[in-house]
This record gives C-alpha cells, sequence and structure tokens, in this order.
C-alpha cells in the first residue's frame, strides 16, 4: 500500500487552498475533522458491538459446557 508522505500532504493542502480560496479553507478543514470524527466513534461502535457478541457467545458456551457435565 503506496504511503503518503509530507511533501505530497503539502502539495494537497496548496491546491486546496488555491481551489477553495483561504476563507473557506478552515470551514472545509473543521467538517472534515467533523467527518473524520464521527466515521471513527461509527467504526468502534461497530467493533465494540462485534467483541460483545464474541463474549456472549463464548458465556453461552461455557454455561452449556458446565450443564453438560453436571
Amino acid at each position: 500500500m503506496p504511503t503518503i508522505g509530507w511533501f505530497e500532504i503539502l502539495i494537497i493542502v496548496a491546491i486546496a487552498i488555491i481551489v477553495l480560496g483561504p476563507k473557506d479553507f478552515p470551514v472545509m478543514l473543521k467538517k472534515v475533522g467533523s467527518w473524520i470524527g464521527s466515521t471513527k466513534k461509527y467504526i468502534n461502535n461497530i467493533q465494540n458491538e462485534v467483541s460483545n457478541i464474541d463474549i456472549d457467545e463464548n458465556s453461552i458456551e461455557k454455561k452449556e459446557e458446565k450443564k453438560d457435565e453436571s
């Protein structure tokens, strides 16, 4: 997977400032940051739900094994 270096980020920022203008650039950065934050929260919630399902399944299996032993 290719990596993005500082020079490439600098070029993207320069093009964004030229296209958006210096007044709208900070507003766009705030929106993009908000989108990234909400996406991270959404992915984190999904990961937590999946791990909770796995934990619940393991506890059910252990309870069933204890019942079978008795």
